[in-house]
């Protein structure tokens, strides 16, 4: 039977070895560039699973805190806390403190099982790098995701502050916002490579969180000077990266008087765990992923 006329041949339809891999690249250019904010996207919306719970953590864990201390505790102690040669409320000097416990309290949620889930359960980030995105991009978007949660907090957490009249100075007590999100990935990152590792689950992360974020919170200086303890116990803060971000944030809120070089090895430091974090976290999911 005669081809009709003005019909493509099939070797005219037919695409050449190189359009077809010209074809491939250029559909899969696009998960390269963007491969992180769909991992964040991703993880985002995973969190819709618990929304309310985040929500309700939010919202309510600064108000029963702040009840507590500022009609509880705060009213029992008369004397106002002496740090540095300045004198506050104990609610003030608490304040930032509780907002850097929030934002480090989050990290160890999302930074933890949700990391195994995808390594060892639900087994998507082996999906993921079945795509264009490669491990470090899973990496960075898990980070940007639990860094959009974290921050939900932080500003929730610093609006009920300010209404409670626990920043004296609100013009800088802002930046215990970034400050509160710098703390959570100091804490989160380097958590996030420790259970980027774990291939059997046998209670590790419970280990974590009574053995290094209990004692970091009743030790960090959080509910009184870290000086006002014995020296055998203040290098538990000197190591947390929660006492540098409550000291950056009593800074902020309050005007703490300290030596400016202070300032640099306190951001300097939570920098260093955060980045370095990162570094081992990225290696360990190119390990697993394969890649």
């Amino acid at each position: 039977m005669p081809r009709p006329s003005g019909a493509p041949s099939a070797t005219a339809t037919q695409l050449s070895l190189d359009e077809l891999r010209a074809e491939a690249m250029q559909w899969g250019r696009r998960p390269r560039a963007f491969g992180t904010w769909y991992v964040t996207e991703h993880m985002v919306r995973a969190m819709r699973a618990y929304g309310w719970t985040i929500i309700v953590g939010a919202l309510g864990q600064p108000i029963l805190y702040l009840l507590g201390l500022a009609v509880g505790l705060a009213a029992l102690i008369d004397a106002p806390i002496t740090q540095n040669g300045v004198e506050v409320s104990y609610l003030v000097f608490v304040a930032p403190a509780l907002l850097m416990t929030a934002a480090i309290s989050v990290a160890s949620e999302e930074f933890s099982y949700p990391v195994m889930a995808g390594f060892k359960w639900r087994r998507y980030f082996f999906g993921f790098s079945a795509t264009g995105l490669s491990p470090g991009q899973i990496a960075g978007g898990v980070v940007a995701g639990a860094s959009a949660r974290i921050i939900v907090v932080v500003v929730a957490y610093y609006l009920f502050l300010w209404l409670f009249q626990a920043v004296p100075n609100p013009e800088t007590g802002w930046l215990t916002i970034p400050i509160g999100l710098l703390a959570g990935l100091a804490f989160g990152i380097p958590y996030m490579a420790y259970a980027a590792s774990i291939t059997d689950d046998k209670g590790q992360v419970a280990l974590v969180q009574r053995f290094i974020f209990m004692p970091m919170f009743l030790f960090s200086g959080t509910f009184y000077p870290l000086a006002t303890l014995p020296l055998w116990l203040q290098w538990i803060g000197w190591v947390s990266p929660l006492w540098h971000a409550t000291e950056l944030g009593r800074i902020a809120t309050y005007g703490l008087p300290v030596d400016p070089f202070a300032i640099v090895i306190h951001v300097g430091y939570l920098l260093l765990l955060s980045i370095g974090g990162y570094a081992i976290g990225r290696r360990i999911f190119q390990r697993r992923l394969g890649a």
